[in-house]
């Protein structure tokens, strides 16, 4: 099955496969010729009911206020960004899309042409600028933007030193360790994560549009993907494990969305915040194997999850695509079991659900029960 075993706790620790020494069965992701290569994410963007409940839940999360209108709430983060997340007033909670820059010498009218786009109001964008509106396979907005003007950088505590006093080494002599309790100050935005019943054509759209790389691949036992974790590709520059991450499901979604802090105190930190400001903790603190982040998830007051993060992989992009059995186990190395939320839940509604897919083609019958089999999996029988 692609696992090795630790004595017999049936610990499981999955095989990564580099591309060239995948397994025979395991279905390649083909990499298409891109339009165009983003080089960062900018901001995500939301429709939300509710901004003053917003505000709060992203200032305690430790982002800060850029804008604030009775219509619309920018929020920024302290790497230098204009905006990293936007709300709009809306009837319903939703997710609308995400902004990418892409290098300011792009021939902008040809690609309007080649994406079938439409070209940003400059009063559409937060933080200014230029760019055009694509809309990916499942309906949301993919902005792809120029370079936008810098603000002031704010501060960050400096990360608690690395060579800490361990077992072998006494590092820290005649010296503590106390942060402050304070919101974990978010740093940049990170990454945002799809699901989609259509994920061969969400992937190859977005690895088209943006020119992204996949980072590792996660397939099922017949050796079709599951899900894909992709990274901007900056070529020697080293980036993130993921930017986006795409995995199949029976609905479209957006699933979360990560930023950057510190390190470990600022998330034990900023957990002690939320927690006494009396939001909805999700999950955490833990460790993902994949991308190697220690985690901690939140929930908002529309059941939105946001992820505060910190001491993720970083690859260049002669870094080869990985292969990776999917088990629920190799979501995260440790911490608390994954809440069985971040798996379809069965009900009648998911049941019809699967029935229309497997009526229009979307999924076979047996895809679906290999996708039902490999998330019910205890992923920690002990837990």
């Amino acid at each position: 099955m692609g696992y090795t075993m630790h004595s017999d706790l049936k610990l499981a620790v999955p095989i990564e496969y580099p591309e060239e020494q995948r397994p025979s069965h395991v279905q390649k992701l083909e990499r298409p010729q891109p339009l165009v290569k983003a080089s960062r994410l900018a901001f995500l963007r939301f429709g939300k009911p509710d901004l003053d409940q917003c505000r709060n839940f992203w200032s305690d999360f430790g982002l800060r206020v850029v804008e604030s209108t009775p219509m619309r709430l920018c929020m920024g983060t302290a790497d230098g960004s204009p905006v990293a997340i936007v709300a709009t007033k809306s009837a319903k909670p939703r997710f609308l899309g995400a902004a990418f820059e892409v290098d300011a010498d792009v021939d902008w009218q040809d690609l309007l042409r080649r994406t079938a786009g439409r070209a940003l109001g400059s009063d559409e964008l937060p933080g200014g600028g230029s760019g055009i509106e694509c809309i990916d396979p499942e309906g949301f907005a993919v902005w792809l933007i120029a370079p936008q003007a810098r603000v002031d950088v704010k501060p960050v505590r400096e990360a608690v030193p690395a060579n800490g006093n361990t077992f072998h080494h006494a590092n820290r002599i005649n010296a503590t360790v106390r942060t402050p309790i304070e919101p974990a100050t978010v740093g940049r935005l990170g990454h945002y994560v799809l699901q989609t019943p259509r994920f061969a054509e969400m992937a190859q759209w977005y690895m088209s549009h943006l020119g992204l790389i996949p980072s590792d691949v996660q397939y099922l036992p017949d050796g079709s993907p599951l899900l894909a974790f992709f990274r901007l590709d900056k070529g020697g520059t080293p980036v993130d494990h993921h930017t986006v991450v795409i995995a199949s499901g029976l609905k479209a979604d957006y699933e979360h969305s990560a930023y950057e802090v510190a390190d470990l105190d600022a998330l034990g930190q900023g957990q002690q915040v939320m927690r006494a400001a009396g939001h909805e903790h999700f999950w955490g603190i833990g460790r993902h194997v994949l991308g190697s982040q220690l985690f901690d998830y939140w929930s908002d007051h529309d059941k939105h999850q946001f992820e505060h993060y910190t001491d993720g992989d970083v690859f260049t992009a002669d870094r080869p695509t990985h292969y990776v059995p999917f088990a629920p186990g190799s979501i995260w190395a440790w911490g608390d079991d994954a809440p069985r939320e971040i798996f379809p839940q069965k009900s009648l509604g998911m049941l019809w659900r699967a029935i229309q897919l497997v009526r229009r083609r979307v999924y076979s019958l047996d895809k679906l029960k290999a996708m039902a089999a490999a998330t019910d999996q205890p992923a920690r029988p002990w837990l």
